[in-house]
C-alpha cells in the first residue's frame, strides 16, 4: 500500500556485496513518479489538500501524531521484495509460523506488491481459505497476479485501494497482515478505520514494522517505527493490544484487535 507517490525502494541504509546492488541503485537513480492514485503536485506538498473540495476526503497527512509519513516503495524496486536475503534478514518463516493463521481463514495482505507474503499465506489458508492481496500501484498486481498463474494458485483475489480505503469487505477478515507498510498510510485514520471495519469481531491486525529501537536495524529511520509511536496511534483509532512477538530480528510484530470501547474516529 502506498501513501504518496511511490518513490523506490530505498529503505536499506547500506548493503554489502553484489546481491545487494540493485536496491542500493534503484535507491539512488529512480526519480519519484507518480501512481495512479497520488498526483505528483499532491506528493511535492503532502500537506496539501489533493482531492476535490467536494470529495469529502480528508488532506493527506505530512505528519501523524509526531511522526513523520513515509513515502512508498515504487513498483519498479519490487525485485527487493522477493530478493534471497530477506529469510535470513527477516526470518519470515519465523514471523509466519507465528501469526496464528488457520485452514479455513479469510486474510488480507495489506500492500501485498508482487505477492511475497500472500502466495505463502494462500497455502497456509487452504483451499478453502481466502487471501485478499491489497495495493494501489496496479502494476504489483499485475506482477501479483503473474506470479499466481505461474504457481497455479486462484484463492488470492487481487484488490487495487486507494489511498484513504483498502476496499475490503465489513466485517469479514480474520487477519490484516500489514508488513512495513503501516508507516507509509498518508490517511492514516481513514485507513485504520476501514480496516477496523473489515475485522471479524475476533479478528486480528498483525503489525509488523522495522524497530526504531535498534539501531542497528540497516534500515533508514524513515522506515521504521517505535512501540511507543505505534501505542500512539493504535489504540485512539479503536484497537487494544492483544499480544506481541518480540523474537523477530528486525521487525516489531505486534497484534491488535477490535476495541470496542474505544471506537475510531468517524
Amino acid at each position: 500500500m502506498s501513501t504518496q507517490t511511490p518513490s523506490v525502494a530505498g529503505r536499506c541504509l547500506t548493503r554489502r556485496g553484489a546481491s545487494y546492488l540493485f536496491a542500493v541503485v534503484v535507491c539512488c537513480l529512480l526519480i519519484p513518479t507518480t501512481s495512479t492514485h497520488s498526483p505528483l503536485a499532491a506528493q511535492e506538498q503532502p500537506g496539501k489538500d489533493i482531492f476535490s473540495s467536494r470529495s469529502g476526503i480528508p488532506p493527506a497527512v505530512a505528519v501523524y501524531k509526531g511522526r513523520r509519513v513515509a513515502m512508498t516503495m515504487h513498483y519498479k524496486g519490487a525485485e527487493w521484495l522477493i530478493r534471497n536475503e530477506r529469510e535470513r534478514e527477516e526470518r519470515c518463516s519465523l514471523m509466519l509460523a507465528n501469526l496464528g493463521v488457520k485452514r479455513g481463514m479469510t486474510v488480507c495482505d495489506m500492500g501485498c506488491g508482487n505477492g511475497f507474503y500472500a502466495l505463502q499465506l494462500a497455502k497456509m489458508v487452504g483451499p478453502q481459505g481466502q487471501v485478499l492481496g491489497v495495493d494501489i500501484q496496479p502494476e504489483m498486481l499485475k506482477f501479483l497476479r503473474e506470479r499466481m498463474e505461474q504457481r497455479n494458485i486462484n484463492n488470492i483475489t487481487p484488490i487495487l485501494g486507494s489511498l484513504h480505503d483498502p476496499r475490503l469487505p465489513k466485517n469479514q477478515v480474520d487477519l490484516v497482515l500489514l508488513v512495513d507498510v503501516y508507516h507509509e498510510f498518508s490517511h492514516p485514520e481513514q485507513m485504520l478505520k476501514a480496516i477496523h471495519d473489515s475485522l471479524k469481531p475476533t479478528g486480528v491486525v498483525a503489525l509488523l514494522e522495522y524497530r526504531s529501537e535498534d539501531p542497528k536495524v540497516p534500515i533508514k529511520l524513515l522506515h521504521k517505527m517505535s512501540k511507543k509511536q505505534i501505542m500512539k496511534e493504535f489504540p485512539p483509532n479503536g484497537f487494544k493490544l492483544v499480544k506481541e512477538y518480540d523474537k523477530l530480528p528486525w521487525q516489531h510484530m505486534m497484534f491488535f484487535g477490535r476495541d470496542e470501547t474505544s471506537q475510531p474516529k468517524p
